[in-house]
């Protein structure tokens, strides 16, 4: 190292591609500058020194594509602020914020400029948007990407909110083609309306009886249409929230046959079961619903072999009267799971059951979320890449207690759950935001277009 480092992290132990190594990492300007094998590395002229204990990992910093931060319009479930704030005490560094639950959606330039507006100042960590796709909206698209909306978001079936409509199997079409002609990004919650329709109504306090609201059908179903689609008109797509491993074979298949598609699950599903949920615990509901253990373990196959390829949260928090804890009706409880700020730990608890190193749970939580966005300063520690780390401690032990936890509402299925692994420290650009966190203090995270480096 040649000197004149802002900053210097030595660490015994760093995530990497390649697995856990030994580096001295130097820093200038918010930038990895220069990486050097530990042993070898003096640091004249640095600034600041920081050394890692042997009991802690460096990580690249999380990269979190799938948050509902709800502002503005219906920012008592969540705003920027609180989402950031949980997330980087997550060692989550990066957000993209969905088109909805705000109101305004993110549909129009002018919604997308009422959201930057509402978030600026507000943010812990760097922020991306995505913008909606609707029936409405198909002229907004372009200037939308034009604007640096880093993808489109849209569902195949009513998403429970009015102002975001659905987009009919003609209007995916034609959306997809609109979309894929200036080579962005289709974001697809994918279950079928019809199978649903079909299902049994949901009502009442019994897990199994919403579960079975939600059947896997519903999923294959609208995962064979969108591959469809997606040969037809060459459009990229990615399927968010999987939870169905049934449709893991015909996903293989599609990417052997050259479709462009990415797949994301969410920590949920792969570490509840629907066999362990209890009659009235709302706090569970979310759509896709959790499925039974055996087909989390189907999904963990799944990530294991490239069949999926990210974790993101799908944080989507609501204020506690609407999860109907006084009643349990999963009929009526609002569908959505806040977790932001655990992922890394549940992830990492269920991962290390399975024989899985930290280098892989890296790569699902943000090398592959950073490039499926197109951010190509996040995601990674490497020599160019801004220096956003997670300082995480994969032994620490730690029980959830939903009065540390920082996002708006302290409703969350992992509420008295043991954990394995616990983040000591955030870094975003080189600053330690840590104590700006835990004091709630002024944010410095900034708001990010598509192609940021």
């Amino acid at each position: 190292m040649s000197g004149g480092y802002d900053l210097v992290i030595r660490a015994p132990r760093v995530i990497t591609a390649d697995g856990e190594v030994a580096w001295a990492i130097g820093i200038r300007d918010g930038i990895i500058t220069a990486i050097d094998p530990l042993e070898q590395a003096a640091t004249p002229g640095a600034t600041r020194v920081v050394r890692l204990g042997d009991d802690e990992v460096l990580m690249p910093g999380l990269v979190d594509t799938h948050v509902h931060i709800n502002e503005p319009g219906r920012t008592a479930w969540e705003g920027f602020r609180s989402a950031t704030r949980a997330a980087g005490a997550g060692g989550v560094t990066t957000v993209v914020d969905m088109p909805l639950n705000s109101i305004p959606p993110t549909c129009t330039v002018d919604a997308l400029e009422l959201k930057r507006t509402s978030a600026d100042g507000q943010c812990f960590v760097d922020v991306g948007f995505f913008g909606g796709a609707v029936p409405e909206n198909a002229n907004d698209l372009r200037g939308l990407h034009d604007a640096g909306v880093l993808g489109f978001k849209c569902f195949l079936l009513p998403p429970g909110v009015e102002e975001f409509g659905h987009l009919g199997p003609d209007e995916l079409e034609a959306a997809m083609r609109v979309v894929e002609s200036f080579g962005a990004v289709m974001v697809i919650h994918a279950e079928d309306p019809t199978a649903i329709e079909d299902a049994p109504v949901a009502r009442g306090r019994a897990y199994s009886a919403f579960l079975a609201s939600r059947p896997r059908t519903a999923e294959n179903l609208a995962v064979a249409r969108v591959i469809e689609v997606a040969r037809r008109t060459g459009c990229r797509v990615h399927v968010v929230h999987l939870s169905s491993a049934e449709a893991l074979p015909a996903i293989a298949v599609a990417r052997r046959e050259g479709v462009a598609l990415t797949v994301e699950t969410c920590p949920h599903y792969l570490t509840f079961a629907a066999e362990e949920i209890a009659d009235g615990a709302t706090a569970f509901k979310c759509c896709p619903p959790i499925r039974e253990a055996d087909n989390r373990e189907a999904l963990w196959t799944g990530l294991a072999d490239g069949a999926i390829d990210i974790v993101v949260s799908d944080h989507s928090p609501c204020t506690p009267d609407l999860k109907r804890l006084d009643s349990g009706d999963f009929g009526v409880a609002w569908g959505g799971i806040a977790s932001v700020q655990l992922g890394l730990p549940a992830i990492w608890t269920e991962a290390r059951r399975r024989g899985h190193t930290l280098a892989e749970v890296a790569q699902w939580m943000a090398e592959r979320p950073a490039a499926f966005a197109g951010l190509p300063s996040k995601g990674s520690i490497a020599v160019g890449r801004d220096a956003d780390f997670c300082v995480f401690a994969p032994d620490d032990s730690f029980v959830v207690d939903v009065e540390q936890l920082f996002h708006k509402s302290p409703v969350t299925p992992y509420a008295g759950r043991e954990l394995t692994g616990r983040v000591r420290a955030t870094w975003l650009r080189g600053n330690d935001i840590t104590t700006d966190i835990e004091n709630d203090a002024e944010p410095h995270g900034r708001l990010l277009t598509r192609g940021d480096a």
